[in-house]
């Protein structure tokens, strides 16, 4: 066990954890985290996805020693003074979840991808929202809200 320090959403944490723990576990275990979900434990569906300095990264497979002084994003940090994230809205204001459970992978990765490119073509959303699964088949609809967020 070792001390790792972890910054996400903006505040300091220090954990006792090994070193080869997967960051997932620390968010959800350690802090109390409940957005990044467990899905696959293989980094295939997405479900686990946080920002990491503004790239997404599947939490299952990165060990916590691994992020040094990294700024980690939850779906829980995207909200800002209370109002949540304009993908955030977007998602909502199309109606996007029906169970919900992949939605966190979804949205964190459109965030990354308006960050570096404000305004994507389509080519360009479906490339970075490659690999990400959706059990309840509502692609039609993220599409739609990630094209809504990139036009707010």
């Amino acid at each position: 066990m070792a001390k790792i320090e972890l910054n996400v959403d903006g505040k300091a944490h220090a954990i006792d954890a090994d070193s080869d723990m997967p960051l997932l576990y620390a968010l959800r275990d350690d802090l109390g985290l409940k957005n990044p979900k467990f899905g696959c434990g293989l980094a295939q569906c997405g479900a686990c996805t946080v920002l990491v300095d503004g790239q997404p990264v599947r939490s299952c497979v990165t060990p916590v020693d691994s992020l040094g002084k990294s700024k980690i994003t939850t779906l829980a940090g995207l909200s800002q003074n209370g109002k949540p994230h304009k993908v955030q809205e977007a998602f909502i204001a199309e109606q996007v979840p029906q169970c919900g459970y992949c939605m966190n992978g979804w949205v964190m990765t459109t965030v990354s991808l308006l960050d570096k490119t404000p305004k994507p073509t389509d080519a360009q959303i479906e490339e970075a929202l490659t690999g990400l699964k959706c059990r309840c088949a509502t692609h039609v609809s993220i599409m739609r809200a990630v094209k809504r967020a990139a036009q707010a």
